[in-house]
């Protein structure tokens, strides 16, 4: 079965991640470069282990547009969105042989270095994919 992992950021988390004061801890060249290596090692083993279907990184919701209806016209708004602090920041498809395994691999994500302190708003969803409709429920 196949499972997505989603993680999420707020634009001060990018902008930390920049090096730019945001009353978060702020990322160095040095901090930035070991979340990378880690990601790299992570992919790297999930797509030997043939669990790795397809992960992204996104962009800073910054650079995101909304497009939503207002009767009945599709309105685009630029981001970032005030009415939410957290957006999705990147993802992984993963196929594996349970929910327990996907979750288990979502979790490993909490070993990524950070500075102190910014793990504390880190986060990651695991749904399952569904294939059809009919395994969808009401």
């Amino acid at each position: 079965m196949k499972y997505m992992i989603l993680t999420y950021a707020s634009q001060k988390d990018y902008d930390a991640m920049a090096g730019k004061a945001t009353g978060t801890p702020v990322w160095s060249g040095k901090d930035f470069a070991a979340m990378g290596a880690f990601m790299e090692a992570f992919n790297k083993e999930l797509a030997e282990s043939g669990e790795l279907v397809e992960t992204r990184g996104l962009a800073a919701p910054v650079h995101a547009r909304r497009v939503q209806l207002r009767d009945g016209v599709p309105a685009v708004t630029d981001g970032p969105f005030a009415e939410t602090a957290e957006v999705l920041a990147g993802y992984w498809i993963v196929e594996c042989d349970s929910f327990d395994r996907a979750t288990e691999i979502a979790a490993r994500l909490a070993k990524c270095p950070v500075p102190a302190g910014a793990a504390a708003t880190a986060a990651a969803d695991v749904r399952p994919i569904v294939e059809s409709r009919d395994e969808l429920e009401p």
